[in-house]
Protein backbone atom coordinates (compact mmCIF):
# COMPACT_ATOMS: atom_id res chain seq x y z
CA UNK A 1 0.00 0.00 0.00
CA UNK A 2 3.24 2.17 0.16
CA UNK A 3 3.02 5.18 2.79
CA UNK A 4 0.54 4.04 5.71
CA UNK A 5 -1.84 6.60 5.87
CA UNK A 6 -2.66 5.89 9.56
CA UNK A 7 1.23 7.16 9.59
CA UNK A 8 1.38 9.96 7.81
CA UNK A 9 -1.70 10.89 6.35
CA UNK A 10 -1.73 12.98 2.72
CA UNK A 11 -3.46 16.48 3.67
CA UNK A 12 -4.41 19.05 1.26
CA UNK A 13 -4.08 22.76 2.95
CA UNK A 14 -7.23 24.83 1.55
CA UNK A 15 -6.33 28.31 0.75
CA UNK A 16 -6.82 31.34 -0.95
CA UNK A 17 -9.89 31.27 -2.53
CA UNK A 18 -12.23 34.10 -3.80
CA UNK A 19 -13.06 35.66 -0.37
CA UNK A 20 -11.79 39.39 0.46
CA UNK A 21 -9.50 37.60 3.30
CA UNK A 22 -7.53 35.60 -0.15
CA UNK A 23 -4.26 36.79 0.75
CA UNK A 24 -4.54 36.59 4.31
CA UNK A 25 -5.45 32.99 3.35
CA UNK A 26 -2.73 32.29 1.26
CA UNK A 27 -0.19 33.16 3.99
CA UNK A 28 -2.35 30.62 6.99
CA UNK A 29 -1.90 27.94 4.10
CA UNK A 30 1.63 27.94 3.38
CA UNK A 31 2.55 28.40 6.67
CA UNK A 32 0.74 25.49 8.23
CA UNK A 33 1.91 23.66 4.47
CA UNK A 34 5.52 23.90 5.66
CA UNK A 35 4.53 23.69 9.65
CA UNK A 36 2.83 20.05 8.58
CA UNK A 37 5.57 18.95 6.59
CA UNK A 38 8.10 19.31 9.30
CA UNK A 39 6.05 17.33 11.67
CA UNK A 40 6.15 14.39 8.71
CA UNK A 41 2.87 14.82 7.06
CA UNK A 42 2.51 14.06 2.73
CA UNK A 43 1.09 17.88 2.22
CA UNK A 44 -0.42 19.70 -0.79
CA UNK A 45 -1.40 23.21 -1.09
CA UNK A 46 -4.54 23.86 -2.82
CA UNK A 47 -5.74 26.92 -4.18
CA UNK A 48 -9.55 26.50 -3.50
CA UNK A 49 -11.20 27.62 -6.64
CA UNK A 50 -14.16 26.80 -8.78
CA UNK A 51 -12.72 23.52 -9.87
CA UNK A 52 -12.13 22.12 -6.12
CA UNK A 53 -14.37 19.01 -6.25
CA UNK A 54 -12.44 18.06 -9.52
CA UNK A 55 -8.93 18.30 -7.52
CA UNK A 56 -10.06 16.88 -3.95
CA UNK A 57 -11.43 14.03 -6.12
CA UNK A 58 -7.76 13.84 -8.04
CA UNK A 59 -5.57 14.42 -4.46
CA UNK A 60 -7.30 11.77 -2.65
CA UNK A 61 -6.63 13.63 0.80
CA UNK A 62 -7.27 11.40 3.76
CA UNK A 63 -7.92 14.80 5.25
CA UNK A 64 -8.27 18.53 4.69
CA UNK A 65 -6.51 21.12 7.13
CA UNK A 66 -9.10 24.54 5.71
CA UNK A 67 -6.58 27.69 5.87
CA UNK A 68 -9.55 29.52 4.14
CA UNK A 69 -10.66 32.73 5.71
CA UNK A 70 -14.11 34.90 4.81
CA UNK A 71 -16.90 33.58 3.04
CA UNK A 72 -16.87 29.93 1.15
CA UNK A 73 -14.02 29.10 3.31
CA UNK A 74 -15.68 30.37 6.82
CA UNK A 75 -19.37 30.48 6.75
CA UNK A 76 -20.29 26.52 5.85
CA UNK A 77 -19.90 26.41 2.24
CA UNK A 78 -16.70 24.35 1.64
CA UNK A 79 -17.79 22.63 5.01
CA UNK A 80 -20.31 21.51 2.98
CA UNK A 81 -18.71 20.07 -0.12
CA UNK A 82 -16.12 18.45 2.44
CA UNK A 83 -19.06 15.95 4.36
CA UNK A 84 -20.67 15.62 1.13
CA UNK A 85 -17.24 13.83 -0.26
CA UNK A 86 -17.11 12.45 3.34
CA UNK A 87 -13.40 13.47 3.34
CA UNK A 88 -12.31 14.52 7.45
CA UNK A 89 -11.33 18.00 7.65
CA UNK A 90 -10.26 20.83 10.41
CA UNK A 91 -12.17 23.98 12.35
CA UNK A 92 -15.86 23.62 12.69
CA UNK A 93 -18.64 21.74 10.94
CA UNK A 94 -21.32 23.53 8.32
CA UNK A 95 -23.55 24.86 11.16
CA UNK A 96 -21.23 26.36 13.84
CA UNK A 97 -19.58 27.75 10.60
CA UNK A 98 -22.57 29.43 8.86
CA UNK A 99 -23.67 30.51 12.64
CA UNK A 100 -20.62 32.52 13.67
CA UNK A 101 -20.01 33.79 10.58
CA UNK A 102 -23.21 35.91 10.82
CA UNK A 103 -22.42 38.54 13.31
CA UNK A 104 -25.90 38.84 14.23
CA UNK A 105 -27.51 35.33 14.25
CA UNK A 106 -24.10 34.60 16.45
CA UNK A 107 -25.33 37.36 18.60
CA UNK A 108 -28.48 35.71 19.31
CA UNK A 109 -26.65 32.05 19.96
CA UNK A 110 -24.50 34.35 22.85
CA UNK A 111 -27.62 35.77 24.58
CA UNK A 112 -29.84 32.85 24.82
CA UNK A 113 -26.37 31.60 26.78
CA UNK A 114 -26.41 34.50 29.02
CA UNK A 115 -23.33 35.96 27.29
CA UNK A 116 -23.09 40.01 26.90
CA UNK A 117 -23.49 41.56 23.59
CA UNK A 118 -23.17 44.77 22.38
CA UNK A 119 -26.52 46.46 21.08
CA UNK A 120 -26.74 46.18 17.05
CA UNK A 121 -29.12 46.24 14.41
CA UNK A 122 -29.14 45.09 10.66
CA UNK A 123 -30.39 47.89 8.19
CA UNK A 124 -29.65 48.12 4.94
CA UNK A 125 -26.65 49.74 3.45
CA UNK A 126 -28.39 52.98 1.37
CA UNK A 127 -30.18 54.06 4.92
CA UNK A 128 -27.00 53.87 6.96
CA UNK A 129 -25.26 55.95 4.04
CA UNK A 130 -28.55 58.38 4.72
CA UNK A 131 -28.99 59.19 8.47
CA UNK A 132 -27.43 57.87 12.07
CA UNK A 133 -29.75 54.79 12.17
CA UNK A 134 -27.93 54.94 15.90
CA UNK A 135 -27.01 57.46 17.96
CA UNK A 136 -22.98 58.20 17.57
CA UNK A 137 -20.70 57.10 18.73
CA UNK A 138 -21.44 53.83 16.85
CA UNK A 139 -19.84 50.92 14.30
CA UNK A 140 -20.68 49.95 11.01
CA UNK A 141 -19.61 47.09 9.17
CA UNK A 142 -20.88 44.09 7.18
CA UNK A 143 -22.26 41.24 9.27
CA UNK A 144 -20.59 38.23 7.25
CA UNK A 145 -17.23 39.08 6.44
CA UNK A 146 -14.30 38.35 8.99
CA UNK A 147 -10.80 40.00 9.49
CA UNK A 148 -11.99 43.34 9.97
CA UNK A 149 -12.86 44.52 6.53
CA UNK A 150 -14.87 47.47 6.21
CA UNK A 151 -15.05 48.64 9.64
CA UNK A 152 -16.18 52.27 10.35
CA UNK A 153 -16.29 53.97 12.98
CA UNK A 154 -19.10 56.98 13.37
CA UNK A 155 -17.83 59.52 16.61
CA UNK A 156 -19.87 61.62 18.58
CA UNK A 157 -19.81 64.89 17.41
CA UNK A 158 -19.76 63.28 13.57
CA UNK A 159 -20.33 65.57 10.71
CA UNK A 160 -23.18 63.06 9.05
CA UNK A 161 -23.82 59.53 8.33
CA UNK A 162 -20.72 57.31 7.02
CA UNK A 163 -19.82 57.24 3.52
CA UNK A 164 -19.42 53.26 3.05
CA UNK A 165 -17.18 51.75 -0.06
CA UNK A 166 -18.81 50.12 -2.92
CA UNK A 167 -17.76 46.83 -1.60
CA UNK A 168 -20.10 46.93 1.33
CA UNK A 169 -22.77 44.34 1.11
CA UNK A 170 -26.89 45.86 0.89
CA UNK A 171 -27.30 44.85 4.82
CA UNK A 172 -24.97 46.46 7.14
CA UNK A 173 -24.84 45.81 11.03
CA UNK A 174 -24.55 49.14 12.73
CA UNK A 175 -22.97 48.00 16.42
CA UNK A 176 -22.85 50.81 19.63
CA UNK A 177 -19.65 51.61 19.81
CA UNK A 178 -17.77 50.62 22.79
CA UNK A 179 -14.16 52.46 24.28
CA UNK A 180 -11.77 50.23 25.79
CA UNK A 181 -9.24 47.56 25.24
CA UNK A 182 -9.56 44.58 22.76
CA UNK A 183 -9.22 40.92 24.27
CA UNK A 184 -9.29 37.79 22.40
CA UNK A 185 -9.22 34.20 24.09
CA UNK A 186 -8.58 31.01 21.74
CA UNK A 187 -10.40 27.53 22.19
CA UNK A 188 -8.55 24.35 21.23
CA UNK A 189 -10.98 21.20 21.82
CA UNK A 190 -12.63 21.81 25.27
CA UNK A 191 -9.98 24.19 26.80
CA UNK A 192 -9.61 27.92 26.27
CA UNK A 193 -5.85 28.86 26.64
CA UNK A 194 -5.45 32.13 27.88
CA UNK A 195 -5.94 35.94 27.13
CA UNK A 196 -4.39 38.01 24.78
CA UNK A 197 -4.63 41.77 24.74
CA UNK A 198 -4.57 43.90 21.56
CA UNK A 199 -2.75 47.19 21.16
CA UNK A 200 -2.84 49.22 18.46
CA UNK A 201 -1.49 52.45 18.21
CA UNK A 202 -5.50 53.67 16.42
CA UNK A 203 -7.40 52.44 19.01
CA UNK A 204 -9.12 49.37 16.76
CA UNK A 205 -7.80 46.47 15.49
CA UNK A 206 -9.08 46.59 12.03
CA UNK A 207 -7.55 44.97 9.24
CA UNK A 208 -3.66 47.30 8.63
CA UNK A 209 -3.09 46.73 12.77
CA UNK A 210 -3.99 43.20 12.31
CA UNK A 211 -1.72 42.46 8.92
CA UNK A 212 0.83 45.05 8.24
CA UNK A 213 4.20 44.99 10.20
CA UNK A 214 3.82 47.12 13.19
CA UNK A 215 0.43 47.35 13.05
CA UNK A 216 -0.02 46.37 16.69
CA UNK A 217 1.38 44.13 19.06
CA UNK A 218 0.05 41.80 21.70
CA UNK A 219 0.31 41.09 25.56
CA UNK A 220 0.18 37.31 26.53
CA UNK A 221 -1.43 36.79 28.94
CA UNK A 222 -3.20 40.05 29.07
CA UNK A 223 -2.48 42.26 32.20
CA UNK A 224 -5.78 42.40 33.41
CA UNK A 225 -7.46 42.02 36.86
CA UNK A 226 -8.03 38.04 37.33
CA UNK A 227 -11.94 38.52 37.33
CA UNK A 228 -11.88 39.90 33.76
CA UNK A 229 -9.28 37.19 32.60
CA UNK A 230 -11.66 34.08 34.23
CA UNK A 231 -14.67 35.84 32.67
CA UNK A 232 -12.97 36.22 29.32
CA UNK A 233 -12.17 32.21 29.46
CA UNK A 234 -15.20 31.21 30.51
CA UNK A 235 -17.61 33.30 28.21
CA UNK A 236 -15.10 32.11 24.80
CA UNK A 237 -15.59 28.12 26.01
CA UNK A 238 -19.54 28.66 26.51
CA UNK A 239 -19.64 30.65 23.72
CA UNK A 240 -17.65 27.71 21.59
CA UNK A 241 -19.91 25.14 22.79
CA UNK A 242 -23.16 27.27 22.47
CA UNK A 243 -22.50 27.61 18.49
CA UNK A 244 -21.09 23.98 18.28
CA UNK A 245 -17.42 24.70 17.35
CA UNK A 246 -14.80 22.20 16.70
CA UNK A 247 -11.03 22.20 16.84
CA UNK A 248 -10.16 26.07 17.24
CA UNK A 249 -11.98 29.00 17.32
CA UNK A 250 -11.08 32.54 18.83
CA UNK A 251 -13.53 34.73 20.39
CA UNK A 252 -13.03 38.39 20.63
CA UNK A 253 -13.85 40.85 23.05
CA UNK A 254 -14.40 45.09 23.97
CA UNK A 255 -13.71 45.80 27.79
CA UNK A 256 -14.45 49.04 28.87
CA UNK A 257 -11.99 48.99 31.82
CA UNK A 258 -13.75 51.60 33.58
CA UNK A 259 -16.91 49.80 34.08
CA UNK A 260 -15.18 46.86 35.63
CA UNK A 261 -17.04 43.08 34.76
CA UNK A 262 -19.80 45.58 33.15
CA UNK A 263 -17.77 46.73 30.46
CA UNK A 264 -16.85 43.48 29.02
CA UNK A 265 -18.70 42.25 25.68
CA UNK A 266 -18.13 39.73 23.25
CA UNK A 267 -17.86 40.96 19.59
CA UNK A 268 -17.77 37.38 17.82
CA UNK A 269 -16.31 34.15 17.76
CA UNK A 270 -13.60 33.52 14.47
CA UNK A 271 -14.17 29.75 13.49
CA UNK A 272 -11.05 29.85 10.83
CA UNK A 273 -8.67 32.23 12.88
CA UNK A 274 -5.37 33.26 10.99
CA UNK A 275 -2.65 30.71 11.67
CA UNK A 276 0.81 32.30 10.68
CA UNK A 277 3.11 31.75 13.51
CA UNK A 278 3.00 34.99 14.42
CA UNK A 279 -0.95 34.94 14.57
CA UNK A 280 -2.93 35.09 17.83
CA UNK A 281 -3.72 31.35 18.17
CA UNK A 282 -0.15 29.99 17.50
CA UNK A 283 0.95 32.54 19.75
CA UNK A 284 -1.30 31.47 22.89
CA UNK A 285 -0.73 28.32 22.45
CA UNK A 286 3.36 28.63 22.39
CA UNK A 287 2.70 30.59 25.52
CA UNK A 288 1.38 27.08 26.97
CA UNK A 289 4.35 25.01 25.66
CA UNK A 290 2.77 24.15 22.01
CA UNK A 291 5.04 24.90 19.11
CA UNK A 292 3.30 25.59 15.79
CA UNK A 293 3.95 22.43 14.32
CA UNK A 294 2.47 20.57 17.20
CA UNK A 295 -0.41 22.96 17.37
CA UNK A 296 -0.97 22.66 12.99
CA UNK A 297 -0.48 18.41 14.10
CA UNK A 298 -3.08 18.82 16.53
CA UNK A 299 -5.61 19.96 14.29
CA UNK A 300 -5.21 17.55 11.64
CA UNK A 301 -5.23 14.47 14.24
CA UNK A 302 -8.24 16.87 15.50
CA UNK A 303 -10.17 15.70 11.84
CA UNK A 304 -13.49 14.64 11.48
CA UNK A 305 -16.45 14.58 9.36
CA UNK A 306 -20.22 15.37 11.00
CA UNK A 307 -18.52 18.12 12.86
Amino acid sequence: MGKSSRTHPKVAVLMGGPSAEREVSLSSGRECAAALRGEGFEVVELDAGPDLYARLLDIKPDVVFNALHGRWGEDGCVQGLLEWMRIPYTHSGVLASALAMDKQRSKEVYQVEGLPVVPSVIVPKVEVIEVHVMEPPYVAKPNNEGSSVGIYIVHEGSNGPPQLSDEMPDMVMVEKYVAGRELTVTVMGDRALTVTEIMTDGGWYDYDAKYKPGGSWHVVPADIPQDIFDRCMDYALRAHNALGCKGVSRTDYRWDDSKGPDGLFLLETNTQPGMTPTSLVPEQAAHLGMTFGQLCAWMVEDASCDR
